[in-house]
C-alpha cells in the first residue's frame, strides 16, 4: 500500500510518469522504497530544498503508526 502510494505520488510530479518504477526492499529494522525516475525527475520528486520528499516521509510516517513499520525513501535516477 506504501509503495503504491509514494509511486502513484511521484507520477504526479514527474514530466514522465510513464517511467516511474518502484521496489521495495525489506531490510531488518525498516522497508526501503525505492523509486526510480529520469535525472530530470528526481529534482522535481525531490522539490525545492526537500520539500516535496518531506511531504511524502510525513505522509508515510502516519501509516507508520498503522502498520507498525518503519520505511526507507531513495531516489535512483537513469538516464
Amino acid at each position: 500500500m506504501v509503495e503504491s502510494f509514494v509511486r502513484e505520488y511521484a507520477k504526479l510530479l514527474a514530466f514522465e510518469p510513464d517511467v516511474i518504477k518502484s521496489e521495495i526492499v525489506p531490510h531488518e529494522d525498516f522497508d526501503e522504497i525505492i523509486i526510480y525516475a529520469k535525472k530530470a525527475d528526481v529534482g522535481r520528486i525531490i522539490g525545492k530544498d526537500g520539500a516535496m520528499v518531506s511531504a511524502i516521509k510525513t505522509v508515510i510516517s502516519g501509516c507508520r503508526a498503522k502498520e507498525d513499520k518503519n520505511y526507507k525513501i531513495t531516489l535512483k535516477a537513469y538516464e
